[in-house]
């Protein structure tokens, strides 16, 4: 606060809210006890969502909730709540529905005003200072706002109610359908072709998302069988989209790893935030597409990846992968921390590497910035045949000046004031981590990142899971402050379970197994709608408050995976290794409730997509047995060609396996290795040779 004190949120855990304690508003955390004081004093409560990562909730902090004048109004006027979304997505979710029923807008800062009761009824995002980009001041909002309760509470409470009554109708899918078909699959394909952007890659125009879950459900449908003009359009936009991003501005071309999006079409100016979710899952992407096409860029840019991630977003001695790192130090850096003039770029290269980085960079005297025309977002402007051309000598010279290039560039980047990295290690987050590090590992062959991401899962269930308790949204704060338990969401279970799975099947060690096994089944127990079917992404709260109380079942990507298909996929898994019905029941009736409406979310419901190719084409697992060459050599067969119902388990021996693989695979003779193509309740014959598991495959 301006007299050097700290608010209530100096006592906060999160990163995001701690970071406003000096503010002179008088902020509480979401919880009854901030609103027992709003009905207690007869004050509407002023809902500001944000996160540590978000560039707009910094600017609104800056020019809003650390003016003297502005503090004064709303601490005289309301109770001033701060929610980090990263910490409760399930308080972002559900007043983000509201906000956008009363406003059309959504995002972040989200500003909602609220009744003592919690219910909205007026709300947007980013309020500006003064009158300006066509938003009325956000003081004028506060007195309006403010006046609005006190003077008109039969309209407030009117509005609050509809509001309401809309998010609950909202949420509440009519669309239950047994139609699970391919054809439904083939739409939601179709979906994605339709809004692909032949020139930039990607999908629709601008600002543009990666939209991962999109590229799988593309990369799957490119490496079926059947309808052989599908197939080739899907291998073709997802393998132009991600090349286009790779030679991007959303791609950090010094450090590895992407930005959260792109302001541009052309992938080439980017809000610099960057998520672990938008990594794990870029990264299963790249490794996808290489698995299906070979080609080494896909490779190359996956290996990226994770050297970012390595080195920014991992507790290497611990185990667990990192939130997010901010999109800048400061609100006067706006991106200058990733971005490069000439002479910035001059200044430590030699003049060959700069002649040679300047046109890779497509480094200008007018660059990408609108604050700073001479700054450049760093993309790819000239193919190396095209460098050579003009600067002489050989592909090899040239890859050899821009790799040198790159490494001193970076050094320079380093001595930069670095933006926050926000180290609070989230449940579900880590779960997608683990999992695609694990698929890195195994295809591209590093043991190193195998072993990292089996060290993070065992530290996320080792402090975030109990039989009794449940599973922890948080696993550990990055400032070691500790706080109270935030129960997990349905998205927590379903990731975690995921990557369980995926550990056993790198592992062949049962106990991961048996952990997926015992959070899948809370997870039912704990999410599953017995009546309507389905998962909501929450447990019922004892006393709700305000849009709390509405249910939620999440089917659309946004941008994380959806909570529901993601479930469903667990179940599947989980049915092929136990042969308990239960699980496939529960995974049917899941995809059946939104069946009837998915094909409206189109390029938003890949994730659902992908849970349905697994429930149409029934789970093949292929079992290699041994631990010899040969071995290796057929799991890096089994793992050519990305197939979403195709699962690859490594085992050491036949001793210890899930029920269901136990009674099907067959008595082998000692010291073989082989692989067994398993579908259903029947294996193929043992195979000895590569060139035999390509065939059966």
């Amino acid at each position: 606060m301006s007299d050097g004190k700290e608010n209530a949120l100096g006592l906060a855990a999160s990163a995001y809210l701690r970071s406003a304690r000096h503010q002179p508003i008088q902020w509480h955390e979401w919880g009854a006890e901030a609103f027992a004081k709003a009905v207690e004093e007869d004050k509407p409560v002023l809902l500001d969502i944000g996160a540590v990562w978000c560039h707009w909730c910094h600017v609104m902090d800056r020019e809003s909730y650390e003016n003297e004048e502005t503090a004064r109004i709303i601490n005289d006027l309301f109770i001033a709540v701060k929610v980090d979304r990263d910490e409760r997505p399930d308080v972002d979710s559900r007043y983000q529905a509201a906000v956008s029923t009363i406003s059309g807008q959504g995002g972040w800062p989200l500003t909602a005003f609220l009744t003592p009761q919690g219910k909205p009824y007026f709300g947007g995002t980013y309020f500006p200072p003064d009158d300006r980009y066509g938003r009325p001041s956000f003081q004028r909002v506060l007195l309006t706002m403010a006046e609005a309760f006190q003077k008109r509470r039969g309209e407030v409470n009117e509005s609050a109610d509809g509001v309401m009554g809309a998010i609950e109708h909202n949420e509440s899918f009519s669309g239950r359908s047994a139609d699970l078909g391919p054809e439904l699959v083939a739409k939601l394909v179709d979906a994605a072709t339709k809004q692909f952007d032949e020139r930039n890659g990607g999908f629709g125009s601008q600002p543009k998302f990666p939209h991962s879950g999109a590229i799988d459900l593309l990369i799957d449908a490119a490496g079926r069988g059947g309808d052989k003009e599908r197939a080739e359009s899907a291998g073709n936009v997802a393998q132009f989209t991600l090349l286009k991003m790779a030679a991007g501005g959303i791609h950090d071309q010094l450090a590895g790893g992407f930005h959260r999006y792109s302001v541009d079409e052309r992938w080439v100016v980017p809000h610099f935030e960057k998520m672990a979710y938008d990594n794990s899952e870029l990264l299963k992407n790249y490794v996808h597409a290489f698995q299906t096409w070979g080609n080494p860029e896909f490779a190359r840019v996956a290996r990226g990846i994770l050297r970012w991630m390595d080195e920014w977003l991992s507790d290497r001695e611990q185990g667990g992968f990192y939130a997010s790192q901010d999109a800048d130090d400061s609100l006067e850096d706006d991106g200058d921390y990733f971005t490069w003039t000439r002479a910035e770029a001059r200044e430590v290269l030699t003049p060959e590497e700069f002649a040679v980085a300047a046109m890779y960079f497509n480094l200008r005297d007018v660059g990408d910035m609108h604050h700073n025309p001479q700054k450049n977002v760093l993309h790819v402007g000239a193919t190396l045949d095209g460098i050579v051309k003009a600067v002489g000598g050989t592909r090899e010279d040239v890859r050899a000046l821009i790799e040198a290039a790159a490494k001193k560039m970076y050094a320079a980047r380093l001595a930069r004031k670095t933006p926050y990295v926000d180290k609070t290690i989230y449940t579900g987050w880590n779960g997608m981590c683990v999992s695609a590090y694990l698929m890195a590992g195994r295809v591209l062959g590093l043991e190193e990142t195998t072993a990292f991401a089996l060290k993070s899962l065992d530290q996320v269930i080792e402090v975030a899971w109990s039989s009794s308790e449940g599973l922890a949204h948080v696993v550990a704060y990055g400032e070691g402050v500790s706080a109270a338990r935030i129960a997990g969401g349905l998205e927590d279970y379903a990731f975690l379970a995921t990557a369980a799975l995926d550990a056993w099947e790198a592992t062949g060690a049962l106990r991961y197994y048996a952990v997926a096994k015992e959070i899948g089944d809370a997870m039912v127990a704990r999410f599953y709608d017995p009546v309507g079917c389905g998962f909501f992404d929450a447990e019922k709260p004892e006393a709700p408050i305000g849009v709390l109380s509405a249910r939620r079942k999440p089917l659309q990507d946004a941008p994380v995976p959806a909570g529901n298909p993601v479930a469903a996929a667990v179940l599947l898994r989980l049915f092929a290794l136990t042969n308990e019905a239960k699980y496939e029941v529960h995974a049917q009736e899941t995809l059946e409730t939104f069946a009837g409406v998915v094909e409206h979310f189109g390029l938003y419901a890949a994730s659902y997509g992908l849970a349905l190719q697994r429930e149409v084409e029934g789970t093949v697992q292929v079992c290699v047995v041994g631990s010899d060459e040969r071995a290796m050599e057929l799991e890096r067969a089994a793992l050519r060609g990305y197939a979403v119902n195709r699962s690859v388990v490594r085992l050491g021996d036949l001793k210890d396996l899930p029920p269901a693989l136990a009674e099907t695979l067959p008595h082998l003779p000692v010291g073989e290795s082989v692989a067994l193509v398993c579908k259903g309740n029947s294996c193929l014959p043992p195979i000895g040779s590569v060139e035999e598991l390509v065939g059966a495959l």
